[in-house]
């Protein structure tokens, strides 16, 4: 690491995110620091995306083991819990960072370990651990990619139950006797499922009528089918009113808005994210600690002068997802990079200087069972867009395909069509390994591919894409 505090770019946070602006810079000959008080990798290695799905594919293995005549015969006893719980550590590297430290040194980015901070335009201060401070400044840039925390509600009691977040719920060492699950969203889902696979005894409370309430409803429905035939108990329209956990310890009683309570060993909140922004110095800037912060296509704060500072990831509020981060880490890498080199900055949407896919084509994975891929946007959505559409259904079990990939394979398709432009504006799927097919259908959202093109991309046979064939076959009529 060099000595100096003059930088052409300084990135703040090196979670996913902030690795990859940092990345993009560094490689196009900007010498790049990047800020961290906690372990490189950031929320998604070591507490989101990676272990959660750690936890959730032996259960997913083994079941479609077990949905295949010939295999099932062959599938003795359940999950080895112990083994699934040392596979989760063997991916997070049992929170250890010396990996992605050493990723950091060959790229030519410098680690600098501390809190940091704006302190003014271009300039930021880091403390460190043992409370020495250094002031850093940025010749062109700086992006701050702080990423979010779970928000926990309000509630009495909260504070002495000790409430578990994502974060206890995909680091946990052992599995709950008893699991209350708060939330009807993606965390609350894929935490019901992946502890119930492990022996917990779930109840997953939700204030809505349906999970998955920003999907297209019929994945909320296949996804409550599954978790109940798994043991999970789903109550909806439930509202928590207060936690109690005398001493901190011991069972938690979860009282309801209903007057009736539950007793769980641990109660999961997966209610939200909050922006982790009110110590970032926003206030030496101009800004609001504590606030979303928003930014152009170019991921460039606004309210700003000079367009010096950018912002990537959950902190801008505009897709909260791993890979929409990292998406605006390359279009944010490319701009400042552009920038500071005197190169042309191409604004447009297929132009790399403009970031669009993470509103106009966001994609998602739901790992529960069945899975659930979703890409751009819902019927609802489109219909509140003024779009002028049409939805087209079709069970994913009656593709040859599918039928052949599981035993009793259950599932649906569906794309939404703007009738005035001809292409797709959304796809979502619902069924066993629904997360594989989920490209093609961002490639035509985002490269908005017209249907009757789309007839000529001719999906193989025996496979269950051939669900696309489907679809327009559908659509035709």
């Amino acid at each position: 690491m060099n000595d100096t505090n003059e930088y052409d770019v300084i990135v703040i946070g090196a979670g996913p995110t902030g690795e990859n602006v940092a990345d993009r810079t560094s490689a196009a000959g900007l010498s790049t620091a990047i800020v961290e008080a906690h372990l490189v990798g950031g929320e998604c290695s070591y507490w989101a995306c990676i272990p959660s799905k750690a936890l959730l594919r032996p259960s997913a293995a083994l079941g479609a083991a077990r949905a295949v005549g010939g295999a099932k015969e062959a599938v003795r006893g359940p999950l080895d819990v112990a083994a699934v719980l040392a596979r989760r550590d063997a991916f997070v590297s049992d929170w250890h960072d010396d990996g992605q430290v050493s990723w950091l040194e060959s790229a030519g980015i410098d680690l600098i370990r501390g809190h940091g901070r704006l302190d003014g335009p271009r300039r930021v201060t880091v403390e460190a651990s043992d409370g020495s401070v250094r002031q850093l400044t940025a010749r062109h840039a700086v992006a701050v990619a702080p990423g979010s925390a779970a928000k926990l509600p309000g509630l009495p009691g909260v504070a002495e139950a000790r409430p578990w977040t994502s974060r206890e719920a995909t680091a946990a060492k052992a599995a709950p006797g008893r699991l209350a699950v708060v939330g009807g969203g993606v965390v609350g889902a894929e935490m019901a499922a992946a502890w119930a696979a492990l022996g917990s005894e779930v109840t997953l409370l939700m204030r809505g009528e349906r999970l998955l309430p920003r999907m297209e409803p019929f994945a909320g429905e296949l996804v409550a089918e599954g978790l109940a035939e798994r043991g999970v108990t789903i109550r909806p329209g439930t509202s928590v009113t207060a936690l109690a956990r005398p001493g901190g310890s011991g069972p938690v009683t979860v009282s309801l808005d209903d007057g009736g309570r539950i007793e769980a060993d641990e109660v999961l909140f997966a209610t939200g994210r909050r922006p982790l922004t009110d110590d970032l110095g926003l206030g030496s800037v101009g800004l609001e600690p504590g606030s979303w912060l928003e930014v152009d296509d170019a991921l460039r704060v606004r309210g700003v002068p000079d367009g010096w500072l950018y912002c990537v990831g959950d902190a801008n509020g505009r897709a909260l997802l791993t890979h929409q981060g990292k998406y605006q880490a390359r279009v944010a890498g490319a701009v400042i990079a552009a920038r500071a080199t005197g190169e042309p900055v191409d604004g447009t949407a297929w132009g790399p200087h403009a970031a669009t896919a993470d509103s106009a084509a966001v994609t998602q994975v739901v790992f529960t069972e069945p899975e659930v891929a979703s890409v751009g946007l819902t019927a609802a959505e489109a219909e509140r867009a003024g779009r002028r559409t049409r939805v087209v259904d079709y069970e994913l079990g009656n593709v040859a395909g599918a039928s052949l990939f599981a035993d009793g394979y259950r599932g649906r398709a569906r794309m939404v069509v703007d009738l005035d432009r001809g292409h797709l504006l959304g796809v979502t799927f619902a069924g066993p390994q629904a997360g594989e097919l989920l490209h093609a259908a961002t490639i035509a959202v985002a490269g908005e591919v017209p249907v009757d093109r789309l007839w000529h991309a001719v999906p193989a046979f025996p496979t269950v894409s051939e669900v696309w064939l489907r679809l327009l076959e559908t659509f035709r009529g």
